[in-house]
């Protein structure tokens, strides 16, 4: 079983044993910080170079987040990844998000150890170490979303899972001229740990 999985398994069944006790899970003023571990799976078509299908590898990394809660039910959050190689036709790139999301938290300032969340944001997307001599991909900004679910197994201690997805595509040029458009989209399934103070 690998660790996205192992995460994700853990944290329900942690939900299944804790979920009878109480404890207020997220309020106002609520500051937290997160770590974990997900793997991203980008679109199967990942348009072309120079007139050639390009096609790009999943892969899986270290991630981590900070958020703060002007309310009960709303909240801001950062989050990203550590820098993530992935594999292309011809070569390979490496491929470091960052995202600021706004929070929704249905169940905030209840005694649910139970707490959902659904976060829309902004994805900016840092392209480097391309391996391929003279090709290079464009930085993208676009929209990115995040559904996830947060378990209390303290009042200050929360393992969770989610899925974000990101409209990521990256404009190539060879040489310093356009040669196509690189199409990612990925969507990035996790689990994690969060510290709530």
């Amino acid at each position: 079983m690998n660790a996205t999985r192992w995460i994700s398994a853990t944290a329900i069944v942690a939900a299944s044993l804790v979920a009878a006790q109480s404890a207020v899970a997220y309020q106002a003023g609520d500051i937290y910080v997160r770590g974990g571990y997900a793997k991203s799976d980008v679109s199967d078509d990942n348009g072309q170079i120079a007139g050639q299908d390009i096609s790009v590898q999943n892969e899986q990394g270290i991630t981590y987040g900070a958020g703060y809660l002007f309310t009960d039910h709303l909240g801001v959050e950062l989050n990203g990844s550590e820098a993530v190689e992935h594999n292309m036709t011809g070569g390979s790139f490496e491929r470091t998000p960052i995202n600021l999301m706004a929070n929704y938290f249905p169940l905030g300032g209840t005694d649910s150890r139970v707490q959902p969340y659904v976060g829309i944001g902004v994805n900016h997307t840092y392209f480097s170490n391309e391996s391929v001599a003279n090709v290079d991909l464009d930085h993208s900004t676009s929209f990115t979303g995040q559904l996830g679910v947060d378990f209390a197994l303290t009042d200050n201690l929360m393992i969770g899972s989610y899925a974000q997805y990101a409209d990521v595509d990256s404009d190539v040029s060879v040489n310093g001229q356009g040669a196509g458009n690189l199409e990612l989209d990925p969507l990035t399934v996790g689990g994690n740990l969060t510290l709530r103070f």
